[in-house]
């Protein structure tokens, strides 16, 4: 295998990792072409004392702690402040608010599968809570099972240090995150009759069926508005204001993200075409869907592999 080769078959888990970090899949694809770009430019300079995987995570993981020293943390609306309650009064787009992004399965499937959980929206947005190099350790120490001499290594302090950046990190996190039963997703065939009677009920504004759909804690947000609405009654109040009856003006399409369904929502404009308005990534419980953060950002739908607009 040539070099070439070996760099990008760990492209995918590099993007990940650096997503993790930042939040974002547009600064983690931009950090990992810097990844690469110092890693050709000193590759004369590799010793081999550890592998080329290793070498080029050290690297993605010091690219992304500069890239933290000159931004702030990516968030969600819940993360500002108490939910709304009336869906008329809600705030402007906040456009200049660095804003979590989902990350799209279709990147790389099979690592989806096997990091479902450290992948999820919730728990990304958890990890933006902690200090950079905080986050670096619990992602190094806890997602890829480096020990701890080699990230005091990479971070350039000492192991006992690392031992306590990590167990400020899982206490911040356990307090951060949602619990390990929230990530209990109900089975196949429920699961699937649970999407598809959403995406038609949605496409309808079918609120009685929605209803029907949502956990009463149910929460829904809409970055970049900042008003974002938690419990069942709230949502549908929301849902009713904004979501007009009647079948042929919204489109759902079905793509997943983070681990978890979404939906590319499609608005029929007055040419009659599709227009992409949000991408709806889904938190599913067996008794029904916890959560829906719903992006309003077209400019998503192509990660996605979703066109802009359609006919």
């Amino acid at each position: 295998m040539n070099l070439e080769d070996e760099f990008a078959q760990y492209r995918g888990g590099l993007v990940a990792h650096c997503y993790r970090m930042l939040g974002s899949l547009h600064d983690a694809e931009d950090a990992v072409q810097e990844t690469y770009l110092r890693a050709w430019k000193s590759f004369d300079s590799f010793e081999g004392r550890s592998s080329v995987k290793t070498w080029l995570y050290r690297i993605a993981t010091n690219v992304c702690l500069n890239a933290l020293q000159h931004s702030s943390r990516r968030i969600v609306p819940s993360a500002l402040g108490a939910p709304g309650n009336d869906p008329n009064d809600l705030e402007a787009q906040a456009l200049e608010t660095s804003w979590l992004e989902p990350f799209p399965d279709l990147l790389d499937p099979a690592l989806v599968v096997g990091n479902r959980q450290t992948l999820r929206l919730a728990m990304v947005a958890a990890l933006q809570h902690l200090p950079p190099r905080q986050r670096a350790v619990l992602i190094l120490r806890e997602v890829l099972a480096w020990p701890a001499a080699e990230v005091a290594d990479l971070l350039e302090t000492t192991t006992a240090a690392v031992n306590s950046s990590l167990q400020r990190a899982r206490a911040e996190l356990a307090r951060l995150s949602p619990a390990e039963d929230q990530f209990s997703e109900p089975e196949e065939p429920v699961r699937r009759a649970l999407l598809d009677q959403y995406a038609t009920a949605f496409e309808k504004g079918d609120l009685v069926a929605l209803e029907g759909l949502l956990t009463a804690d149910t929460r829904w947000e809409m970055p970049p508005v900042p008003t974002w609405f938690s419990g069942r009654a709230d949502v549908l109040r929301l849902l009713e204001a904004k979501l007009p009856l009647g079948s042929g003006r919204r489109l759902m399409v079905e793509t997943s993200a983070n681990g978890q369904p979404a939906f590319g929502v499609y608005l029929r404009g007055r040419d009659q075409a599709w227009h992409g308005y949000a991408i709806q990534v889904l938190t599913l419980r067996e008794d029904g869907i916890a959560a829906v953060m719903a992006f309003h950002r077209p400019d998503l739908f192509a990660a996605f592999g979703l066109p802009v607009s359609r006919t």
